[in-house]
């Protein structure tokens, strides 16, 4: 009996080395022969791109041959699945699903609207709150200037459809909030205080939630977990059901982030529709959800489970890649 093979095209694939390892090494497990493709800018400066079996340049995703470049990349390269890594190229791919999978390419991405409501933080504030979900308080900066007595300083001034905690600054006062007076490309937020959670969730295909992994960060690097534990926490698993009742369309690899305060009161205040930068660690865990990406596309019984492996650590450190040094080279 022949094994089933895979093409999988990490798109933006960046820094992304160990969500492409966690694929290969389950698609050992699953006996299928997989072909790793990854996209970038600039492919030669992607350490992902240099580990997968082959990569290609493709233009920004806000260039408006972005998904044109894409289409006829997974057309030309037969890709099973696509797999995006990035914020700023959601919008774009899930605008576009139906035209991938015409052309036999499963973007493995949620709808529209929950790609909108994720990428747009006034708009994940007011979908979280109308669903009951705890959020902090959130407002336009006009907003907040209106009704400044209302508010506690300091307070985070954030963009709308920021990424990876770029952008994000703490105003003491009103004359620091001026600058952002007229703006409705930020938002502000009450400053948050207590443990800071990255929950990992997984939807399959029919938007069914199966797994939800709360890892607590210690550690936190250009926006990314650097060190962390997995936890359980019911009140986060309460509010990951919650949260998929609320989002017709999820589909695949979620997070979210949430602070608890001492007296265990939660507040979500990010959502990102793609595999999280700390997945590795659910991984580890027990949860891996790039084995069950890959049963769906091979058409195998779904073993999506919620039940993993709390207080897993992962530290995360350093690693270089030297593509223009032989494979036998010496050591260092």
């Amino acid at each position: 009996m022949s094994r089933p093979q895979i093409t999988l095209l990490l798109s933006s694939a960046g820094r992304r080395v160990e969500l492409l390892r966690c694929f290969r090494r389950e698609a050992a497990w699953l006996g299928i022969d997989l072909r790793v493709l990854a996209t970038d800018y600039a492919p030669d400066w992607s350490a992902a791109c240099h580990e997968a079996d082959a990569s290609f340049a493709i233009p920004l995703c806000i260039s408006p041959t972005f998904v044109h470049e894409l289409l006829g990349l997974c057309r030309r390269e037969r890709v099973d699945l696509l797999v995006p890594t990035i914020d700023p190229e959601l919008s774009a791919l899930s605008a576009h699903i139906e035209a991938f999978r015409t052309s036999g390419t499963e973007v493995v991405i949620s709808g529209p609207d929950v790609v909108r409501i994720a990428r747009d933080k006034l708009a994940t504030a007011r979908h979280l709150a109308a669903a009951g979900i705890p959020v902090p308080k959130t407002a336009l900066p006009d907003e907040v200037e209106i009704s400044g007595w209302d508010w506690t300083w300091p307070l985070l001034v954030k963009p709308r459809d920021g990424s990876g905690s770029t952008g994000i600054l703490k105003v003491e006062s009103r004359d620091q909030l001026a600058p952002f007076l007229g703006s409705e490309d930020h938002v502000v937020q009450t400053l948050m205080t207590g443990v800071e959670y990255t929950v990992n969730v997984f939807f399959d295909r029919a938007g069914v939630l199966h797994c939800a992994v709360p890892h607590q960060r210690y550690e936190i690097r250009a926006g990314e977990v650097a060190k962390g534990v997995t936890e359980r926490v019911p009140g986060l698993w309460r509010i990951a059901q919650a949260l998929g009742r609320s989002l017709p369309g999820a589909c695949g690899p979620l997070c979210f982030q949430a602070f608890m305060a001492e007296d265990g009161r939660m507040a979500v205040f990010e959502i990102n529709a793609r595999f999280g930068g700390g997945y590795p660690l659910a991984h580890q865990a027990g949860a891996p959800f790039t084995r069950w990406l890959l049963e769906e596309a091979i058409g195998a019984p779904l073993t999506a489970h919620d039940d993993w492996r709390a207080g897993v650590r992962m530290l995360r450190y350093d690693a270089a890649v030297f593509p223009d040094e032989p494979a036998e080279a010496g050591t260092v």
